[in-house]
């Protein structure tokens, strides 16, 4: 998997820019909107053949180059910070604390009733929570399996990145490189965009580098697929000529769905029950003045007694 850029000029119009101080806030915004980065497949698949990584530090060759790199010095070549989280626990979820996962997938599913950790619905989570999620499962955490559901390593990333605290991109490159290169399972070939410019560092000649392509990019798909309502260029406000693109209107997630069509169902129910009490009171209220109408008539009928 090569990775996925951000298109700001989109974002921007869809009036996103949280999304993108997100970025910001990582120090990932220039980087992941470079377009001209490209991609060379045949030598990130050698990367990946000869990729070994020990002790923090990772060693390869490509087209006969050696490449050795920590997190500090691949942080050096990628323009990116080397501190803050670099837990890399893809098995050994424990190491997160229970106490802080459970309170992570309750946040995250929107269900405060959960009694213990569990991987979450990307479908049951907000829709910037979804977008974030996105970006790990194709820049930072890449693979082929479970992208519809967030698992420990996945909610504890998506936390730090909603709350601005800084995750350690380089030692997760390293880190996941590692697991790549050695795990049974299928998987992609991640970093495909950020280890074009490993490979330029130190100068290996790439076999055939393919610039990023539109599907490379954002789409509304996306946007729309991750719960949010696409802005139209005819949907945007015009003041003084300047244009002013409106938020995002978050579609409910299948949770809160369920809840606001149970809520709407049962503000149906009470009103039908109160349209009945009130036919209910109105048929009363005729019936006794039926009776009293009848005795009225049925004393009027009576024979008069006959006078002496």
């Amino acid at each position: 998997m090569r990775g996925k850029i951000v298109k700001v000029s989109y974002f921007q119009e869809q009036g996103l820019e949280v999304f993108l101080d997100k970025l910001k806030a990582q120090g990932w915004f220039e980087l992941f909107m470079n377009t001209q980065l490209g991609c060379s497949q045949p030598d990130v698949a050698e990367f990946y053949e000869n990729v070994s990584v020990s002790e923090g530090m990772l060693t390869s060759t490509v087209n006969g180059v050696f490449i050795e790199v920590d997190a500090r010095a691949l942080g050096v070549i990628l323009g990116l910070p080397a501190t803050g989280f670099d837990l890399y626990v893809r098995e050994n979820k424990p190491l997160l604390g229970k106490a802080r996962l459970l309170e992570l997938v309750q946040h995250l599913s929107q269900q405060q009733g959960l009694k213990n950790p569990q991987a979450v619905k990307k479908g049951d989570m907000q829709p910037l929570h979804q977008l974030i999620f996105w970006l790990l499962i194709k820049n930072i955490i890449s693979r082929v399996q479970g992208r519809n559901q967030a698992d420990a390593m996945d909610q504890y990333l998506t936390d730090l990145m909603d709350r601005g605290e800084q995750i350690n991109l380089p030692a997760f490159m390293i880190n996941h490189s590692g697991r790549i290169a050695t795990t049974p399972r299928v998987h992609d070939l991640g970093y495909g965009f950020l280890l074009t410019k490993v490979f330029d560092h130190f100068g290996v000649e790439l076999k055939k580098k393919v610039d990023a392509q539109v599907i490379d990019e954002i789409g509304s798909s996306t946007i729309m697929g991750y719960g949010f309502a696409l802005i139209k260029a005819g949907d945007r406000r015009e003041d003084h000529g300047v244009q002013t693109p409106s938020v995002p209107v978050p579609r409910p997630t299948p949770s809160q769905s369920a809840a606001l069509t149970s809520t709407s169902s049962q503000q149906q129910l009470q009103d039908e029950i109160t349209a009945l009490k009130g036919a209910l009171q109105a048929e009363q209220e005729l019936n006794a003045k039926r009776h009293v109408d009848l005795i009225a008539l049925l004393t009027a009928l009576q024979p008069k007694p006959l006078a002496p």
